[in-house]
Order: structure tokens, then C-alpha cells, then sequence
């Protein structure tokens, strides 16, 4: 396996620290040090070590949650401020064993987040080149027209580029609340393309990711994924 894949999944970090190290110098492969991620490596034949010390594989269960995460909780696994995080969401038997969330919702949003314990597949759902969609429920101040709803599905420009297309639909006139379908996951998007036509999200909620949809499950609640579930999660 691509040695990042073979740090992440043996618990050395998460997959930013994994790169750091490599970048770093600190990854040794048979002794020799090496700063390439996808050199392909050999678990059980291949001596792995970092600053020295050896990183040992251990094959260990995929774990994979859907979490319905509540208003101010951070989509993070601690807190330097005491806050409360997803982690702590999930029973007290998973809460130390390496769980983090594969990807963000905004501290005032609500909604579906994955809670997993695997690199590659939080890799695949993060990673632009997926495309995984994600759906939004967001309520507006005021009701969009007809071009502006144009403006937004073709593309629009924010600070950080244009968007890419989206797909918009009303699901309730009198909350002016719209469906909002984009393959991204910029900061704070959602929120900054509405607010670049003059509206602002007064309440959004993650729906679905790919083909997971949120479903009957309550703000707080946690839910262990199967397999089945899994295999469709990673499917665009």
C-alpha cells in the first residue's frame, strides 16, 4: 500500500499529520528515510519507523458513524476551550479509539457528518476530486428570484474563486427554504454564496453526502454504519 495510506491506517495520525512527518524527514523505510507519499510499502515486510521509532500495522475494525450533529457543537475531537465536540457524541466505548470526523459542518449548522476511523475513506469523501454531493437545507431571510437562482446553479464568484454548479430547489415557500445540492466543501460556502445576492441563512442542515441521506435520524443521535451502507457512501 501508498506508505501515507499505510501511516494513517496503522494510527500513526491523521492524514495531514501523516504528510507533515513525511515532509518533515521523520519517516524511515528500512532504515532509509523518504519523502514520498505513495511509495508503495509492504505490511509485515517492510521495517516503518518515524524519528527512530518503529510504526507497527495492526489491522483494526473500520468504524464509520453517522452522526446528526446539534447547533454549537465543533465538528472536531477535542477542544482547548472545553467545548463540546462530535466525539463526544458517541458512546463512551468508541470515544478513544482514534474516531474523527471526514469533514466539517460549522459550528451553527446542524446535520449529517461521518465519524470514521479510516484514512482513505475520509480521503475519498474530502477530496475534490470525488465530488462526492453534498445537500443542504437552508431557510433564507427572503425568497431568491428566478436569476438568482440561475446565478448560483451556473457558478459564482467568491473570494476564494468561483463556485461550481450547483443544483437549487424551494421545498417551502412560506420559510423560504431552499434545497441546495454542490460538490465542494469549502468553509462556510453555503452561507457565503447566499450572502454574496444579499440573503442570509438564518438555519442550514446537512441532508445527505453522496448517497447517505440523514433520514429519521435525531439531533444527538448516533448511528453505527454497515457495510452495505459504506460501499454506497463511496459511490458518486
Amino acid at each position: 500500500m501508498p506508505l501515507l495510506k499505510y501511516l494513517v491506517e496503522a494510527g500513526f495520525g491523521a492524514r495531514r499529520q501523516s504528510v507533515a512527518a513525511i515532509k518533515q524527514g521523520r519517516i524511515a523505510v528500512n532504515g532509509r528515510v523518504v519523502q514520498s507519499y505513495t511509495m508503495p510499502v509492504y505490511a509485515g515486510l517492510d521495517n516503518i519507523s518515524c524519528d527512530g521509532r518503529p510504526i507497527k500495522f495492526k489491522p483494526k475494525e473500520m468504524l464509520v458513524f453517522a452522526v446528526n450533529k446539534p447547533l454549537n457543537v465543533l465538528s472536531t475531537t477535542r477542544d482547548n476551550r472545553g467545548r463540546k465536540t462530535v466525539i463526544d457524541l458517541l458512546p463512551e466505548r468508541y470515544r478513544k479509539l482514534g474516531l474523527y470526523p471526514a469533514g466539517r459542518l460549522d459550528y451553527d449548522s446542524t446535520g449529517l457528518l461521518i465519524i470514521t476511523n479510516d484514512g482513505n475513506l475520509t480521503y475519498r469523501l474530502t477530496h475534490p476530486r470525488f465530488e462526492h454531493e453534498k445537500e443542504y437545507l437552508v431557510t433564507l431571510n427572503g425568497k431568491i428570484t428566478p436569476e438568482e437562482k440561475e446565478r448560483l446553479e451556473k457558478g459564482i464568484l467568491l473570494e476564494d474563486g468561483m463556485t461550481g454548479r450547483a443544483v437549487i430547489r424551494e421545498v417551502s415557500d412560506k420559510a423560504c427554504t431552499y434545497s441546495i445540492t454542490v460538490h465542494e466543501g469549502r468553509h462556510r460556502q453555503v452561507r457565503r454564496m447566499f450572502a454574496s445576492i444579499g440573503y442570509e441563512v438564518k438555519a442550514l442542515r446537512r441532508i445527505r453526502i453522496g448517497r447517505l441521506e440523514l433520514g429519521d435520524l435525531e439531533e444527538g443521535e448516533v448511528r453505527k454504519l454497515t457495510r452495505a451502507e459504506i460501499g454506497r457512501l463511496l459511490k458518486r
